[in-house]
Protein backbone atom coordinates (compact mmCIF):
# COMPACT_ATOMS: atom_id res chain seq x y z
CA UNK A 1 0.00 0.00 0.00
CA UNK A 2 1.26 3.46 -0.88
CA UNK A 3 2.14 6.20 1.58
CA UNK A 4 -0.25 9.00 2.47
CA UNK A 5 1.71 12.25 2.48
CA UNK A 6 0.45 15.65 3.66
CA UNK A 7 2.36 18.57 2.15
CA UNK A 8 1.91 22.12 3.46
CA UNK A 9 3.24 25.20 1.68
CA UNK A 10 2.91 28.98 1.87
CA UNK A 11 3.21 29.13 -1.94
CA UNK A 12 1.92 27.19 -4.91
CA UNK A 13 0.77 27.84 -8.43
CA UNK A 14 -0.43 30.25 -9.77
CA UNK A 15 2.44 31.78 -7.77
CA UNK A 16 5.41 30.99 -10.01
CA UNK A 17 8.71 30.13 -8.36
CA UNK A 18 11.06 27.23 -7.74
CA UNK A 19 9.18 25.98 -4.68
CA UNK A 20 5.91 25.71 -6.63
CA UNK A 21 7.74 23.83 -9.38
CA UNK A 22 9.40 21.47 -6.91
CA UNK A 23 6.11 20.66 -5.17
CA UNK A 24 4.31 20.00 -8.45
CA UNK A 25 7.13 17.82 -9.77
CA UNK A 26 7.30 15.64 -6.66
CA UNK A 27 3.51 15.43 -6.29
CA UNK A 28 3.03 14.30 -9.87
CA UNK A 29 5.74 11.65 -9.75
CA UNK A 30 4.87 10.34 -6.28
CA UNK A 31 1.25 9.97 -7.41
CA UNK A 32 2.36 8.08 -10.52
CA UNK A 33 4.31 5.74 -8.25
CA UNK A 34 1.14 4.90 -6.31
CA UNK A 35 1.29 7.27 -3.35
CA UNK A 36 -1.33 9.80 -2.24
CA UNK A 37 -0.11 13.38 -1.82
CA UNK A 38 -2.50 15.95 -0.34
CA UNK A 39 -1.33 19.58 -0.48
CA UNK A 40 -2.48 22.48 1.69
CA UNK A 41 -1.70 25.82 0.00
CA UNK A 42 -3.02 29.40 -0.18
CA UNK A 43 -6.03 30.49 -2.17
CA UNK A 44 -5.06 33.24 -4.63
CA UNK A 45 -8.54 33.83 -6.07
CA UNK A 46 -10.60 31.66 -8.43
CA UNK A 47 -8.84 28.33 -8.94
CA UNK A 48 -9.14 24.94 -10.62
CA UNK A 49 -11.12 22.54 -8.41
CA UNK A 50 -10.30 19.40 -10.41
CA UNK A 51 -7.47 18.43 -8.01
CA UNK A 52 -9.36 16.92 -5.07
CA UNK A 53 -6.11 16.44 -3.13
CA UNK A 54 -5.33 20.18 -3.20
CA UNK A 55 -6.83 22.07 -0.26
CA UNK A 56 -6.90 25.83 -0.82
CA UNK A 57 -6.91 27.95 2.34
CA UNK A 58 -8.41 31.48 2.42
CA UNK A 59 -5.51 33.90 2.56
CA UNK A 60 -4.84 37.60 2.74
CA UNK A 61 -2.85 39.92 0.52
CA UNK A 62 0.66 40.95 1.64
CA UNK A 63 1.44 44.61 0.79
CA UNK A 64 5.21 44.01 1.07
CA UNK A 65 5.09 41.20 -1.49
CA UNK A 66 1.96 41.33 -3.69
CA UNK A 67 2.81 38.01 -5.36
CA UNK A 68 2.36 36.10 -2.09
CA UNK A 69 -0.51 35.40 0.31
CA UNK A 70 -0.75 34.62 4.04
CA UNK A 71 -3.00 31.68 4.90
CA UNK A 72 -5.37 31.77 7.87
CA UNK A 73 -3.94 29.57 10.60
CA UNK A 74 -7.33 28.85 12.18
CA UNK A 75 -8.70 27.57 8.86
CA UNK A 76 -5.87 25.05 8.56
CA UNK A 77 -6.20 23.88 12.15
CA UNK A 78 -9.97 23.51 11.68
CA UNK A 79 -9.12 20.66 9.28
CA UNK A 80 -7.40 18.62 12.01
CA UNK A 81 -10.11 16.01 12.59
CA UNK A 82 -10.69 15.50 8.87
CA UNK A 83 -6.95 15.08 8.36
CA UNK A 84 -6.81 12.58 11.22
CA UNK A 85 -9.38 10.41 9.45
CA UNK A 86 -7.16 10.35 6.35
CA UNK A 87 -4.46 8.54 8.40
CA UNK A 88 -1.46 10.29 6.90
CA UNK A 89 1.96 8.72 7.37
CA UNK A 90 4.08 11.89 7.25
CA UNK A 91 3.82 15.67 6.99
CA UNK A 92 6.14 17.44 4.55
CA UNK A 93 6.49 21.20 5.12
CA UNK A 94 7.74 23.06 2.05
CA UNK A 95 8.21 26.65 3.33
CA UNK A 96 9.44 28.16 6.61
CA UNK A 97 6.60 30.60 7.30
CA UNK A 98 3.09 29.80 8.55
CA UNK A 99 3.33 26.36 6.92
CA UNK A 100 6.22 25.45 9.22
CA UNK A 101 4.44 26.34 12.46
CA UNK A 102 1.16 24.72 11.43
CA UNK A 103 3.02 21.63 10.19
CA UNK A 104 4.79 21.17 13.53
CA UNK A 105 1.49 21.66 15.38
CA UNK A 106 -0.35 19.16 13.17
CA UNK A 107 2.50 16.67 13.60
CA UNK A 108 1.89 16.66 17.36
CA UNK A 109 -1.88 16.55 17.00
CA UNK A 110 -1.85 13.68 14.49
CA UNK A 111 1.04 11.77 16.07
CA UNK A 112 3.07 11.51 12.85
CA UNK A 113 6.55 12.74 11.90
CA UNK A 114 7.12 16.07 10.16
CA UNK A 115 9.91 16.73 7.67
CA UNK A 116 10.81 19.99 5.99
CA UNK A 117 12.44 21.08 2.75
CA UNK A 118 14.76 24.06 2.98
CA UNK A 119 14.70 25.63 -0.48
CA UNK A 120 15.94 29.17 0.24
CA UNK A 121 19.29 30.56 1.37
CA UNK A 122 17.87 33.32 3.57
CA UNK A 123 21.25 34.56 4.79
CA UNK A 124 22.01 35.97 1.32
CA UNK A 125 18.41 36.86 0.55
CA UNK A 126 16.76 38.98 3.24
CA UNK A 127 18.92 42.10 2.91
CA UNK A 128 17.63 42.69 -0.62
CA UNK A 129 14.15 43.23 0.85
CA UNK A 130 15.07 44.98 4.12
CA UNK A 131 17.90 47.24 2.90
CA UNK A 132 17.61 49.73 5.77
CA UNK A 133 18.80 47.15 8.29
CA UNK A 134 22.50 46.25 8.54
CA UNK A 135 23.42 43.21 6.49
CA UNK A 136 25.16 41.62 9.50
CA UNK A 137 21.87 41.82 11.44
CA UNK A 138 20.03 40.10 8.60
CA UNK A 139 22.61 37.30 8.48
CA UNK A 140 22.41 36.74 12.23
CA UNK A 141 18.60 36.72 12.16
CA UNK A 142 18.50 34.30 9.21
CA UNK A 143 20.89 31.89 10.91
CA UNK A 144 19.02 31.99 14.22
CA UNK A 145 15.64 31.63 12.50
CA UNK A 146 16.80 28.70 10.33
CA UNK A 147 18.54 26.83 13.19
CA UNK A 148 15.52 27.22 15.49
CA UNK A 149 13.05 26.01 12.86
CA UNK A 150 15.09 23.12 11.52
CA UNK A 151 15.64 21.66 14.98
CA UNK A 152 11.85 21.51 15.53
CA UNK A 153 11.23 18.90 12.78
CA UNK A 154 12.15 15.21 12.57
CA UNK A 155 14.35 15.46 9.47
CA UNK A 156 15.27 17.83 6.65
CA UNK A 157 15.59 17.81 2.87
CA UNK A 158 17.95 20.18 1.07
CA UNK A 159 18.50 20.35 -2.70
CA UNK A 160 22.32 20.54 -2.78
CA UNK A 161 25.54 19.79 -0.94
CA UNK A 162 26.17 23.52 -0.51
CA UNK A 163 22.85 24.01 1.29
CA UNK A 164 23.51 20.99 3.51
CA UNK A 165 26.84 22.52 4.54
CA UNK A 166 25.11 25.82 5.37
CA UNK A 167 22.47 24.07 7.51
CA UNK A 168 25.06 22.05 9.43
CA UNK A 169 27.23 25.13 9.98
CA UNK A 170 24.26 26.87 11.57
CA UNK A 171 24.14 24.15 14.23
CA UNK A 172 21.18 22.16 12.94
CA UNK A 173 21.19 18.70 14.56
CA UNK A 174 18.41 16.95 12.66
CA UNK A 175 19.15 14.31 9.96
CA UNK A 176 19.63 16.20 6.69
CA UNK A 177 19.33 14.57 3.27
CA UNK A 178 20.25 15.92 -0.17
CA UNK A 179 17.38 15.34 -2.60
CA UNK A 180 17.22 17.80 -5.50
CA UNK A 181 14.12 18.37 -7.60
CA UNK A 182 14.22 16.22 -10.72
CA UNK A 183 13.53 17.24 -14.30
CA UNK A 184 10.05 16.44 -15.55
CA UNK A 185 9.77 14.09 -18.51
CA UNK A 186 7.86 16.76 -20.45
CA UNK A 187 11.19 18.61 -20.66
CA UNK A 188 13.39 15.60 -21.30
CA UNK A 189 11.11 14.32 -24.08
CA UNK A 190 9.98 17.66 -25.52
CA UNK A 191 9.66 17.78 -29.31
CA UNK A 192 7.29 20.72 -29.54
CA UNK A 193 6.97 23.54 -32.07
CA UNK A 194 9.69 26.17 -32.32
CA UNK A 195 7.32 29.15 -32.38
CA UNK A 196 8.93 31.47 -29.86
CA UNK A 197 11.08 33.48 -32.27
CA UNK A 198 8.26 33.94 -34.78
CA UNK A 199 5.79 34.94 -32.04
CA UNK A 200 8.15 37.66 -30.81
CA UNK A 201 9.42 38.71 -34.25
CA UNK A 202 13.00 37.54 -33.58
CA UNK A 203 14.99 36.58 -36.69
CA UNK A 204 16.01 32.91 -36.80
CA UNK A 205 19.68 33.82 -37.18
CA UNK A 206 19.77 36.45 -34.43
CA UNK A 207 22.08 35.42 -31.55
CA UNK A 208 19.81 34.91 -28.54
CA UNK A 209 20.61 34.70 -24.81
CA UNK A 210 17.78 33.46 -22.57
CA UNK A 211 17.28 33.97 -18.83
CA UNK A 212 14.28 32.35 -17.14
CA UNK A 213 13.39 32.80 -13.51
CA UNK A 214 11.87 35.14 -10.97
CA UNK A 215 12.96 38.71 -11.70
CA UNK A 216 14.34 39.34 -8.23
CA UNK A 217 17.37 41.21 -6.91
CA UNK A 218 19.11 38.06 -5.65
CA UNK A 219 19.16 36.60 -9.19
CA UNK A 220 22.06 38.95 -10.06
CA UNK A 221 20.52 40.04 -13.36
CA UNK A 222 22.34 43.40 -13.08
CA UNK A 223 25.56 41.48 -13.67
CA UNK A 224 24.10 39.84 -16.78
CA UNK A 225 23.22 43.30 -18.12
CA UNK A 226 26.89 44.28 -17.83
CA UNK A 227 27.81 41.08 -19.64
CA UNK A 228 25.29 41.87 -22.37
CA UNK A 229 26.72 45.38 -22.70
CA UNK A 230 30.16 43.87 -23.38
CA UNK A 231 28.91 41.12 -25.70
CA UNK A 232 27.13 43.63 -27.96
CA UNK A 233 30.47 45.29 -28.70
CA UNK A 234 31.48 42.10 -30.53
CA UNK A 235 28.04 40.80 -31.59
CA UNK A 236 26.01 43.94 -32.40
CA UNK A 237 22.67 42.16 -32.99
CA UNK A 238 22.70 40.05 -29.81
CA UNK A 239 19.40 39.86 -27.93
CA UNK A 240 18.66 38.82 -24.36
CA UNK A 241 15.19 37.52 -23.45
CA UNK A 242 14.09 37.65 -19.80
CA UNK A 243 11.12 35.43 -18.96
CA UNK A 244 9.60 36.01 -15.55
CA UNK A 245 8.31 38.72 -13.26
CA UNK A 246 9.17 39.95 -9.80
CA UNK A 247 10.18 42.83 -7.54
CA UNK A 248 13.30 43.82 -9.50
CA UNK A 249 11.45 44.44 -12.78
CA UNK A 250 11.16 48.21 -12.37
CA UNK A 251 14.80 48.52 -11.35
CA UNK A 252 15.95 46.48 -14.36
CA UNK A 253 13.87 48.52 -16.80
CA UNK A 254 15.46 51.69 -15.45
CA UNK A 255 18.94 50.16 -15.61
CA UNK A 256 18.37 49.05 -19.20
CA UNK A 257 17.45 52.60 -20.19
CA UNK A 258 20.51 54.05 -18.47
CA UNK A 259 22.80 51.53 -20.20
CA UNK A 260 21.14 51.97 -23.60
CA UNK A 261 20.27 48.28 -23.84
CA UNK A 262 16.70 48.71 -25.10
CA UNK A 263 17.31 47.18 -28.54
CA UNK A 264 19.09 44.22 -26.98
CA UNK A 265 16.52 43.26 -24.32
CA UNK A 266 13.08 41.68 -24.43
CA UNK A 267 11.00 41.15 -21.28
CA UNK A 268 8.25 38.58 -21.90
CA UNK A 269 6.83 38.05 -18.39
CA UNK A 270 5.67 34.69 -17.08
CA UNK A 271 5.21 31.91 -19.63
CA UNK A 272 3.12 28.76 -19.46
CA UNK A 273 5.23 25.85 -18.16
CA UNK A 274 3.60 23.32 -20.45
CA UNK A 275 3.94 25.28 -23.71
CA UNK A 276 5.59 28.67 -24.23
CA UNK A 277 8.19 28.29 -21.47
CA UNK A 278 9.71 25.26 -23.16
CA UNK A 279 9.62 27.09 -26.50
CA UNK A 280 11.53 29.97 -24.90
CA UNK A 281 14.24 27.64 -23.59
CA UNK A 282 14.48 26.03 -27.01
CA UNK A 283 14.77 29.36 -28.85
CA UNK A 284 18.00 30.36 -27.12
CA UNK A 285 21.48 29.85 -28.45
CA UNK A 286 22.57 30.05 -24.82
CA UNK A 287 20.89 29.99 -21.42
CA UNK A 288 22.59 32.46 -19.06
CA UNK A 289 22.54 32.45 -15.26
CA UNK A 290 24.50 34.16 -12.49
CA UNK A 291 22.52 33.89 -9.24
CA UNK A 292 24.59 33.79 -6.05
CA UNK A 293 21.86 32.36 -3.82
CA UNK A 294 20.38 29.35 -5.64
CA UNK A 295 20.02 26.28 -3.48
CA UNK A 296 19.71 24.17 -6.64
CA UNK A 297 19.13 26.02 -9.92
CA UNK A 298 16.45 23.86 -11.54
CA UNK A 299 16.22 26.22 -14.53
CA UNK A 300 19.72 25.11 -15.55
CA UNK A 301 18.54 21.49 -15.77
CA UNK A 302 15.37 22.47 -17.62
CA UNK A 303 17.40 24.37 -20.22
CA UNK A 304 19.76 21.42 -20.58
CA UNK A 305 16.86 18.97 -20.89
CA UNK A 306 15.53 20.98 -23.84
CA UNK A 307 19.03 20.90 -25.36
CA UNK A 308 20.07 24.51 -24.80
CA UNK A 309 23.71 24.99 -23.78
CA UNK A 310 24.37 26.94 -20.59
CA UNK A 311 26.78 29.71 -19.66
CA UNK A 312 26.66 30.23 -15.90
CA UNK A 313 28.56 30.91 -12.73
CA UNK A 314 28.78 27.97 -10.31
CA UNK A 315 27.85 29.25 -6.87
CA UNK A 316 25.99 27.56 -3.99
CA UNK A 317 23.59 24.91 -5.33
CA UNK A 318 24.46 25.44 -8.97
CA UNK A 319 27.88 23.92 -8.25
CA UNK A 320 26.27 20.49 -7.88
CA UNK A 321 24.75 20.78 -11.35
CA UNK A 322 27.68 22.41 -13.12
CA UNK A 323 30.54 20.56 -11.43
CA UNK A 324 31.03 18.08 -14.33
CA UNK A 325 30.86 20.98 -16.85
CA UNK A 326 28.65 18.88 -19.13
CA UNK A 327 26.56 20.89 -21.57
CA UNK A 328 27.79 24.12 -20.02
CA UNK A 329 30.57 26.67 -20.01
CA UNK A 330 31.25 27.66 -16.39
CA UNK A 331 32.29 31.29 -15.94
CA UNK A 332 33.59 33.37 -13.07
CA UNK A 333 31.48 36.25 -11.79
CA UNK A 334 33.66 38.53 -13.86
CA UNK A 335 32.17 40.46 -16.76
CA UNK A 336 35.15 39.84 -19.04
CA UNK A 337 35.34 36.09 -18.39
CA UNK A 338 31.58 35.54 -18.68
CA UNK A 339 31.35 37.67 -21.85
CA UNK A 340 34.30 35.88 -23.47
CA UNK A 341 32.70 32.46 -22.92
CA UNK A 342 29.34 33.68 -24.17
CA UNK A 343 30.84 35.24 -27.31
CA UNK A 344 32.71 32.03 -28.01
CA UNK A 345 29.48 30.01 -27.77
CA UNK A 346 27.30 32.42 -29.76
CA UNK A 347 29.86 32.52 -32.58
CA UNK A 348 30.29 28.74 -32.85
CA UNK A 349 27.23 26.79 -34.06
CA UNK A 350 29.09 23.48 -33.87
CA UNK A 351 29.91 24.12 -30.21
CA UNK A 352 26.24 24.95 -29.60
CA UNK A 353 25.16 21.63 -31.14
CA UNK A 354 27.75 19.59 -29.25
CA UNK A 355 26.98 21.18 -25.89
CA UNK A 356 23.23 20.97 -26.55
CA UNK A 357 23.40 17.21 -27.10
CA UNK A 358 25.67 16.78 -24.10
CA UNK A 359 23.32 18.92 -21.98
CA UNK A 360 20.26 16.82 -22.77
CA UNK A 361 22.05 13.54 -22.05
CA UNK A 362 23.31 14.91 -18.73
CA UNK A 363 19.88 16.25 -17.71
CA UNK A 364 18.45 12.74 -18.17
CA UNK A 365 20.50 11.63 -15.15
CA UNK A 366 18.43 14.07 -13.00
CA UNK A 367 15.01 12.58 -13.81
CA UNK A 368 12.00 13.33 -11.59
CA UNK A 369 11.38 9.60 -11.06
CA UNK A 370 14.87 9.01 -9.66
CA UNK A 371 14.48 11.93 -7.24
CA UNK A 372 10.97 10.84 -6.22
CA UNK A 373 12.29 7.38 -5.35
CA UNK A 374 14.95 9.01 -3.17
CA UNK A 375 12.23 11.06 -1.45
CA UNK A 376 10.21 7.90 -0.77
CA UNK A 377 13.24 6.26 0.82
CA UNK A 378 13.68 9.35 2.99
CA UNK A 379 10.03 9.26 4.08
CA UNK A 380 10.25 5.56 4.97
CA UNK A 381 13.43 6.07 6.96
CA UNK A 382 11.89 8.98 8.90
CA UNK A 383 8.65 7.11 9.61
CA UNK A 384 10.55 4.04 10.88
CA UNK A 385 12.77 6.20 13.09
CA UNK A 386 9.70 7.91 14.61
CA UNK A 387 8.22 4.53 15.56
CA UNK A 388 11.23 3.36 17.53
CA UNK A 389 10.80 3.53 21.31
Amino acid sequence: MGLRILMISDVYFPRVNGVSTSIKTFRNKLSELGHEVTLIAPEYGPYDTSDDLLIRIPSRYLPMDPEDRLMRRKDILALTEGLRRKQFDVIHVQTPFLAHYVGVQLSKALGIPVVESYHTYFEEYLYHYLPLLPRSWMRFAARWFTRRQCNKVDALVVPSEAMRTVILDYGVKRPTHIIPTGVEEIYLDWKGPANFRATHDIAEDRPLMVHIGRVAHEKNIDFLFRVLDQVRQTIPDVLMVIAGEGPALGHLNNLARKMGLGEHLLFVGYLDRDTTLKECYNAGNAFVFASRTETQGLVLLEAMAIGTPVVSTAVMGTRDILKPEKGALVAEEDVGDFADKLIRLLNDTELQKRLGTEAHDYACTWSSEEMALKMLGFYQETIEASQKP
